[in-house]
Order: structure tokens, then sequence, then C-alpha cells
């Protein structure tokens, strides 16, 4: 069962890392998830303090993702429809693979603006807030993630040498 444990939470961790640039993942939380399966084996043994730590960043991380874009959008004026036109960019963008994810929602938040009546230049402005927002998610994200990777990596290193 040990084995189960420590295969699928590298697997958890792998894809939290992979789950920092598509925004469907949980990136922390899943390499989160993965530390907690690696608790679950006879070789780890993590203390309280450390899961419900690293726990408490994981949710921390994903809440602050939520809110990033959107403060970047408000910051640099946006508005309600810049923010709905963004979330529909980044769930279009998707389906459009690496590239639409960063490009979807600076596109879906200039039209939002723009059907706002915003001049061009104001909702440029705008969207390059909800662009940096984001960009500033995925680097929390991965930092994170990477993080989590490394001591599951770690502790794995340590069981075998």
């Amino acid at each position: 069962m040990d084995v189960f444990f420590l295969v699928i939470g590298l697997i958890l961790c792998i894809i939290g890392l992979i789950g920092s640039f598509i925004p469907i993942i949980p990136g922390p939380i899943t390499s989160w998830v993965g530390l907690l399966f690696l608790n679950f084996t006879s070789f780890v043994n993590f203390n309280f303090s450390f899961i419900s730590a690293t726990f408490l960043i994981a949710i921390s991380v994903f809440i602050l993702d939520l809110i990033i874009p959107v403060i970047g959008l408000k910051k640099l004026g946006g508005t309600k429809k810049g923010i709905i036109g963004a979330s529909i960019g980044l769930l279009l963008g998707v389906f459009i693979g690496p590239l639409g994810i960063l490009i979807g929602p600076f596109i879906g938040a200039l039209s939002g603006e723009l059907m706002n009546n915003l001049v061009l230049k104001k909702a440029l402005k705008a969207s390059l807030g909800t662009l940096i927002g984001f960009l500033a998610g995925v680097v929390m994200k991965f930092t994170v993630s990477f993080i989590f990777l490394s001591i599951y990596v770690r502790e794995i290193l340590t069981i075998i040498l």
C-alpha cells in the first residue's frame, strides 16, 4: 500500500505543478494532497503543524489567485464588464492551449472594456492589469507547487538513501 501512496502522491504533485498553468486544476491544493498521500505511508510522518501550515498556504494561494487578477484590473481602471470578459476569455483560452491561457484573459478583458464604451487606450491599460494579475498568480502557484514537489522528492530521497 505504501508504494501505491508514493506513486499517487508523486503524480498529484506533478499534476499540481502543471495546474499552476492550467486554471481548471488547483495547482497548490493538488500538490498538497500529494504531500498528504506521502504522509499516509509508513516511511514519512509529517507532524500536524506541517500538514496544517502547508494546507493553509495552499488554500491561501488558491484564494489569492482568484483575487489578484481582479485587483490588477481594478487598479488600472477596469470595470465589471472587463472582469467578466477576462473570465470568459480565460475559459475559452483553455481550449486553445498555453498561448490561449495567456492571451484569453487579456482579449476578454479588452473586449469587455470596449463594450463598456471605454477608449481603446484606457481599455488596453485595464486589460494589462488583468494580464499582470494572471501572471502573478501563475508565478505564485508555480512557486508553491514546486516547493511542495521539492519537499516530496527530498523525503523520498531520504528514504532511499
